[in-house]
């Protein structure tokens, strides 16, 4: 059965990025058999688009409702954005903010639906 994606857009824009960063056979299996939210970051930050690009074309692709997320983060959820300084706009990494907790890029699992 094909499902439809709700921003295959930004999707295709992750699957891009993790193929230049990791090859087209490592990103597949990424998406398929999951990757942690560093990795994914990692992988499209890394990329040769703007910080800013990046960083929104991952948070729309994480709000779309395409990827499964471990643990289960419930339906309130929102992104926080870490910056690489005080004074810096460049996001280097991101966390997941749920009422309860706080949750680590590297302790969040993700694949795509």
């Amino acid at each position: 059965m094909i499902r439809r994606l709700r921003d295959p857009d930004a999707i295709a824009a992750i699957a891009t990025a993790l193929r230049r960063a990791h090859g087209d056979d490592v990103a597949r299996a990424m998406l398929v058999e999951g990757m942690t939210l560093a990795a994914l970051i990692d992988g499209v930050l890394s990329s040769p688009i703007k910080n800013s690009d990046a960083v929104r074309i991952t948070a729309r692709a994480l709000a779309s409702g395409d990827f499964i997320f471990t643990p289960d983060l419930g339906s309130l959820w929102r992104l926080k954005y870490i910056y690489a300084g005080p004074h810096s706009m460049d996001v280097v990494d991101m966390a997941i903010a749920t009422p309860d907790e706080t949750i680590a890029s590297t302790a969040v699992r993700l694949r795509l639906l």
